[in-house]
């Protein structure tokens, strides 16, 4: 196997009984850092230390990941244009500072006859935030609902 020194600095290829043994010596663990390798590589690192800067790292990286948040908008089939256009509004505004919306159609009792009414709604919606937005997810049923997921950024095919 391949072995990394504690200061650092490759060792060459080494008895595994060798490796310990300088391990040992220096009062540090010995870890294989590459199995895959061919061959392995080992290194003589202190092993509490080596775990507690790896999870520091991870832990920097998921703070520097930008979190989406996903907004949504509630509508039934029978709810009129000039409620829509308040909640297309915020859905703009959503959208516009890089937030995700989620449509929802809710259906209750015989409302779910019409499926047709609610996906020309969806339409009526996608098209009029096409400028700002393009489809995620397209609409499709789930349950006594139709959702539909818009994201930032303009259709791609328009």
């Amino acid at each position: 196997m391949q072995l990394i020194g504690p200061d650092g600095n490759n060792r060459g290829s080494v008895p595994i009984a060798e490796a310990l043994a300088i391990a040992q010596e220096a009062d540090l663990d010995l870890v294989e850092v590459s199995p895959n390798a061919n061959p392995p590589v080992c290194r003589v690192l202190d092993y509490g230390k080596f775990l507690y800067e790896r999870s520091k790292k991870e832990k920097e990286a998921r703070k520097s990941q930008k979190q989406v948040e996903i907004k949504e908008i509630r509508l039934r089939p029978k709810t009129t244009v000039h409620h829509r256009s308040f909640k297309v509004r915020d859905a703009r505004r959503w959208l516009g500072s890089g937030m995700k919306v989620r449509v929802r159609i809710r259906f209750r009792g015989r409302e779910i006859t019409l499926p047709d009414v609610a996906r020309e709604d969806m339409d009526e919606i996608y098209q009029e935030l096409s400028d700002v937005a393009h489809i995620e997810s397209p609409p499709s049923m789930e349950g006594r609902t139709m959702l539909m997921v818009l994201a930032p950024g303009a259709d791609k095919n328009s």
